[in-house]
């Protein structure tokens, strides 16, 4: 690979790249690819949109590419079958990037990354779809299942699925939302600020602030780098969706309360605890790893908490000095994510069996969790995911073999309000957040 200037479409495929090799995520990879070429701006602001924007329509623009080239796009020489497909998201999807500009900055990635033999079939191919962008050949409806995958590029068993659960109309939603813009959504630190006030700071840094579905979350657009903004680093708020947010509301803290949260990592739960408790308490954060206690620990300093502590631990392992010695206790379970696929897009794109393993891991957790719960307590059980594989059967099972606890309604702020059955998921089609499952259970007295 030869030397070159760093620019957005390197840096996009180099991302890319490091996620094949390495089954790296695209938010992790991004920021560090961004670091090390020294990319900022609108530079960096389109290095990250060609990254997510590839890995939300791959399956798509394949089908397109796949109509101007002899050979099958994901059977090409690595990274050819990328540099198409950044090439063509450009000229399909991004009003502002000149075709010509497009082909031609592809032709040159072939240049730059080893690939120069290929640089005349990557040109021919984009100049084709360039072309034929406003008649591109359509997705064949004829069979749904295949039809969903492509169009918005998710994988047949997960489109079956969803299906199944939720019918044409509402899967359709769901797999649409998956490839629209996340929102960026924040909670105000009540113990800090006020949402007035934190929606004044905001707007005077330039940025655009709508109400979220909580009060005191907002929608925010044009923060730049958000972790500058002076309201972030004087812990005026967290970022945190509202579904997560409503995991915590679901618990119903009043304050004082001991409270377990036994999978924290990266601490957004457990922040919101120590908020709804007035900072009145004790919340023990676990995880498995330092170093992400360590971002917890940062996190509650930049927040100005005092009511939070740390503790490495796996969720699986008993600790008798913990048995019946906590008012609730939080278990937001490892899950498959499908959930949080407009945010992660690249979960849509592992094995189906590394996922159902999961509900093993998630009984087990949940199984050992109960254990920490006292005479009286709230036992809460939650993930990012839609599956009623990890969600419902998992508490159903638990609820099962452990006849002193029961499923108990709790309310949401409208326009949720009450759950008398004890337990939601919460579609991102439906309520505009991640996608989200919330069971309470109490423990006999």
């Amino acid at each position: 690979m030869r030397e070159q200037t760093p620019d957005a479409r390197s840096a996009a495929l180099r991302v890319l790249r490091q996620m094949d090799r390495a089954a790296a995520w695209a938010d992790a990879g991004l920021d560090a690819e961004l670091r090390r070429s020294g990319l900022a701006g609108q530079e960096a602001a389109l290095a990250a949109r060609l990254v997510y924007g590839v890995l939300q329509n791959r399956a798509l623009l394949d089908h397109y590419l796949g109509a101007y080239c002899s050979q099958k796009i994901d059977h090409l020489q690595k990274p050819l079958a990328d540099i198409l497909r950044l090439g063509a998201y450009q000229i399909v999807f991004l009003d502002r990037v000149p075709d010509s500009a497009a082909v031609n900055t592809s032709v040159e990635l072939c240049r730059n990354f080893g690939r120069a033999q290929a640089a005349g079939l990557v040109n021919a191919v984009l100049r084709r779809v360039a072309a034929s962008k406003e008649e591109l050949p359509a997705v064949p409806e004829r069979d749904t299942v295949t039809y969903l995958s492509v169009r918005y590029s998710h994988p047949k068993w997960l489109v079956r699925r969803l299906l199944t659960l939720l019918g044409r109309e509402e899967a359709e939603g769901f797999l649409r939302s998956d490839n629209a813009p996340a929102p960026i959504t924040v909670q105000a630190n009540p113990l800090r600020t006020t949402p007035e006030v934190l929606r004044a700071a905001l707007e005077a840094e330039g940025v655009t602030v709508t109400p979220g579905l909580l009060p005191g979350s907002f929608r925010l657009r044009g923060t730049g780098n958000l972790t500058r903004l002076p309201a972030f680093q004087e812990g005026l708020f967290q970022v945190q969706d509202d579904a997560a947010a409503l995991v915590t509301e679901a618990m119903g803290l009043r304050g004082g309360e001991a409270v377990l949260d036994v999978c924290a990592a990266p601490g957004g739960k457990s922040f919101r605890c120590v908020m709804a408790m007035g900072d009145k308490g004790r919340v023990v954060a676990c995880d498995l790893y330092e170093n992400k206690l360590r971002r917890i620990e940062a996190g509650a300093k930049r927040l100005h908490f005092t009511a939070i502590e740390t503790q490495a631990q796996d969720g699986r392992t008993f600790r008798p000095e913990w048995e019946s010695a906590f008012d609730a206790v939080l278990v937001d379970a490892p899950c498959s994510g499908l959930g949080i696929i407009r945010k992660k897009p690249e979960i849509r794109y592992k094995k189906p069996d590394e996922l159902f393993s999961l509900p093993v891991v998630q009984t087990a957790i949940l199984e050992n969790a109960g254990r920490y719960v006292k005479p009286g307590g709230l036992l809460l059980y939650s993930t990012c995911t839609v599956l009623p594989e990890e969600n419902g059967q998992v508490t159903d099972e638990f609820l099962a073999g452990h006849p002193d606890f029961r499923r108990e309604g709790f309310v949401l702020p409208e326009p949720i309000g009450d759950i008398p059955e004890g337990q939601i998921t919460l579609w991102p089609q439906r309520q505009g957040t991640d996608g989200f499952y919330i069971c309470r259970m109490r423990k006999a007295i």
